[in-house]
């Protein structure tokens, strides 16, 4: 039962981070002046990418840890 609200809460955030934005306001001002924001919607891509790999590491850590927490 925790593992499916662990999982819905997961794909829930990574749902609703496609609609946030992640730039600090100097890589804003600095991108928003671009024709087409073709480089600001990237970086803020990327941003979020970078963003959510230490949470998915520190995810599945948790679980490995609990799997083996469960064995013994």
């Amino acid at each position: 039962m925790l593992f499916k609200r662990i999982n819905l809460l997961l794909l829930l955030l990574f749902l609703i981070s496609d609609f946030t934005w992640s730039q600090c306001s100097m890589c804003r001002a600095v991108l928003e002046s671009e024709e087409g924001q073709q480089t600001a919607k990237g970086i803020n891509d990327g941003i979020v990418y970078l963003m959510a790999i230490p949470y998915i590491l520190v995810g599945l850590v948790g679980w490995r840890v609990y799997k083996m927490m469960q064995q013994s």
